[in-house]
C-alpha cells in the first residue's frame, strides 16, 4: 500500500452536510496535485488519491443524476 503524506493540507467536508453530521466524504489537495478523499467516519482508514481530471467527473456525474449519493 502506497501512503502519502497529506500534513500540509486540510482537509474540507462538503458544503451539503451538516456541521454536527460526520457522515461524509472529505477532500483536500495532495502534494503531487491529485485530490485526497477520505470518509469522515472511519479517518484512520486511508485515503483514495485521484488525479483532478477524476474527481470533476465524479462531481460531474453526481450533479447530473448520473450517480445517487446514498
Amino acid at each position: 500500500m502506497i501512503h502519502h503524506d497529506f500534513s500540509p493540507y486540510r482537509w474540507r467536508k462538503s458544503s451539503y452536510s451538516p456541521d454536527e453530521s460526520a457522515d461524509c466524504v472529505e477532500i483536500r489537495l495532495a502534494g503531487d496535485d491529485r485530490i485526497a478523499i477520505r470518509d469522515s467516519r472511519v479517518r484512520h482508514s486511508g485515503t483514495l488519491a485521484v488525479p483532478p481530471r477524476t474527481w470533476a467527473a465524479f462531481v460531474r456525474a453526481i450533479e447530473h443524476d448520473l450517480i445517487k449519493p446514498t
